[in-house]
């Protein structure tokens, strides 16, 4: 007699460091999905409301400091037990460290606000990568999804796409029509990968 063997969802690990509106997103998407599905969410700052919204899913969460992630191997023993199939960085301003890089090697994502390289690199994140779109009158910019190495923004590019920008846009507006591209693309991009398909 055949048995059918079931299939686990795999497990996602965010971190995210502000509102947390992609982790939420992230979230939503893959709650009824049998490829896979967030199991917990990391924050390096208690006043984050992502934890919030963590809370309100119904999803772990877990707030951290400087020394229990780069200096002890506190974080890296709590992600070693969770063994998540995906690390997904969604808003989260800290270098991650090479400990967790080496433990988990090409199983951490990251996704950046612009079409890297331009615009990246320490302190670009948010509004400021947006002003510095308009300041340097670029006629495009998007969102890069790429594999976290062990400086800023360098890691290699999963995905890219991209919007004019129109001269009357403001970082405000700007901010709003990148956020329309990571709600869309994130999720779809996290699930191919999880699923070893090609990436258009």
């Amino acid at each position: 007699m055949n048995t059918l063997k079931t299939i686990s969802p795999k497990k996602i690990v965010v971190f995210a460091s502000g509102s947390g509106t992609n982790a939420e997103n992230i979230i939503r998407n893959f709650q009824n999905s049998e490829v896979a599905r967030v199991v917990a969410v990391f924050s390096n700052k208690p006043s984050a409301k992502v934890l919030a919204r963590a809370h309100n899913l119904k999803i772990k969460s877990l707030c951290f400091d400087r020394e229990s992630f780069y200096k002890s191997n506190e974080v890296l023993n709590i992600l070693k037990d969770i063994n998540p199939d995906l690390i997904v960085l969604a808003g989260f301003l800290w270098l991650f460290p090479s400990k967790i890089l080496k433990a988990f090697p090409g199983k951490v994502i990251n996704l950046h606000p612009a079409l890297l390289p331009n615009f990246g690199g320490a302190g670009m994140y948010g509004e400021r990568v947006h002003n510095a779109v308009i300041d340097e009158k670029h006629q495009e910019t998007g969102i890069t999804i790429h594999y976290v190495n062990e400086n800023y923004d360098e890691g290699q590019t999963i995905f890219q796409t991209s919007i004019p920008v129109s001269p009357n846009d403001t970082p405000k507006s700007l901010a709003e029509k990148i956020h329309e591209l990571e709600y869309l693309h994130f999720p779809e991009v996290i699930k191919n990968l999880l699923e070893n398909k090609a990436i258009d």
